[in-house]
């Protein structure tokens, strides 16, 4: 299970990250269920990790405009087994979503300093 806590509203928990055979480093992620995307990395995180260019994706953002978004190969510790993932490239916080949450109950306590859990559903089901 993931554990993390609800501060100022967000959902935070913290993830390992790395690039390709590298070593795992800490971040914290909002998870942003309106993201289907795995995550975001901010520039600085991207490269500090080397993580290798795949390419470009388009992105529908919030405001509904489309962006066109750098995008990486990374590796992140999940529910405890290293899972290959696209990163993209973007600005702010680092973000989780929901391609990186498939397969997973997500609970939110939604109050200050209340507990989010995301726990890896059975497959069996």
């Amino acid at each position: 299970m993931i554990n993390g806590k609800v501060r100022n509203r967000e959902a935070i928990v913290e993830l390992e990250v790395a690039s390709l055979c590298s070593v795992f480093r800490r971040i914290s992620a909002v998870i942003d269920t309106g993201f289907n995307g795995s995550l975001t990395l901010s520039n600085d995180l991207v490269q500090s990790l080397q993580l290798p260019f795949v390419g470009h994706r388009r992105g529908r953002l919030a405001d509904g405009s489309v962006v066109l978004m750098e995008v990486y190969q990374a590796t992140v510790l999940w529910h405890g087994q290293p899972q290959d993932i696209v990163v993209s490239k973007a600005q702010g916080t680092s973000l989780l979503g929901m391609s990186l949450l498939i397969g997973s109950r997500l609970v939110l306590d939604v109050v200050d300093d209340g507990d989010v859990q995301i726990e890896e559903l059975s497959r069996n089901r």
